[in-house]
């Protein structure tokens, strides 16, 4: 089982940047798939990028793949989201998710129903 915490959340105006971090704790964090989500006001949650266990299968949301990076350090159970040239509509509370996937499909297809969710840090992108 992870517990997932976010954090690095914030105001910014657009066109700058922010990182995020997720924070797992419990064990096998290395045999986790690990994505970012994040959820506007009124609209779904969407996927925004995961990265696979040892970080060889990268996959980005068409609008952000320009313009984030995500990265994992296994050895202190981080993920990181580093957002750059943030826009308006950027802003919505950007959530960490873990999942057991199978390394073939995080080729080919956004993670979907994660095992795991962290509690959420709101981003806001002023214009």
């Amino acid at each position: 089982q992870l517990e997932l915490v976010e954090s690095g959340g914030g105001l910014v105006q657009a066109g700058g940047s922010l990182r995020l971090a997720c924070s797992a704790s419990g064990r096998a964090f290395a045999t986790y798939a690990m994505a970012w989500f994040r959820q506007a006001p009124g609209k779904e949650r969407e996927f925004v990028a995961h990265i696979s266990m040892s970080g060889g299968a990268i996959k980005y949301a068409a609008d952000v793949k320009e313009r984030f990076t995500i990265s994992r350090d296994n050895a202190k159970n981080l993920v990181y989201l580093q957002m750059s040239s943030l826009e308006p509509e950027d802003t919505a509370v950007y959530y960490c998710a873990a999942k057991k996937e199978r390394i073939a499909s995080l080729f080919t297809t956004p993670l979907r129903a994660p095992d795991y969710w962290g509690q959420g840090t709101q981003v806001t992108v002023s214009s």
